[in-house]
């Protein structure tokens, strides 16, 4: 079962565009991520610059409208995420729990879907789909 595991750093919402990890954190993350890819469970992962760079497009009256970060009403941002392919949930909480994150940090454990959980009529529909993947 392939599961996303997405940080969500503590105060990352506010955080300016220059703000990076010190190498201390780095250095924890990447024995972490090193880990993952030993025990052969990583697919993918990426870490992602303050939402002060980046934008949000909504969809108000189905017409596109883009704003600009960082985003005042939200709380709780996307820092970074793995994807991993384990055994159970159980095991993809195990993981998330060995991660080294900061005393104000929270990660999410998601479960991605694949084309089996969905009903035959959505399969034949998506006919193809895995061809979009990379």
């Amino acid at each position: 079962m392939r599961f996303m595991m997405l940080m969500i750093p503590g105060g990352y919402a506010e955080a300016a565009p220059d703000v990076r990890p010190g190498a201390e954190a780095v250095e924890g993350m990447m024995r972490y991520n090193e880990e993952l890819k030993k025990a052969g469970v990583l697919l993918a992962l990426d870490g992602l610059h303050p939402p002060s760079e980046g934008a949000r497009v909504s969809f108000k009256g189905g017409k596109p409208v883009v704003t600009d970060g960082p985003f005042a009403e939200v709380k709780e941002v996307l820092g970074g995420y793995w994807v991993i392919d384990v055994r159970s949930r159980e095991e993809a909480i195990e993981w998330a729990r060995r991660c080294p994150a900061g005393a104000n940090d929270l990660i999410e454990v998601r479960r991605v879907f694949e084309m089996s959980d969905f009903p035959e009529d959505v399969q034949k529909v998506a006919e193809g789909f895995g061809e979009l993947k990379s």
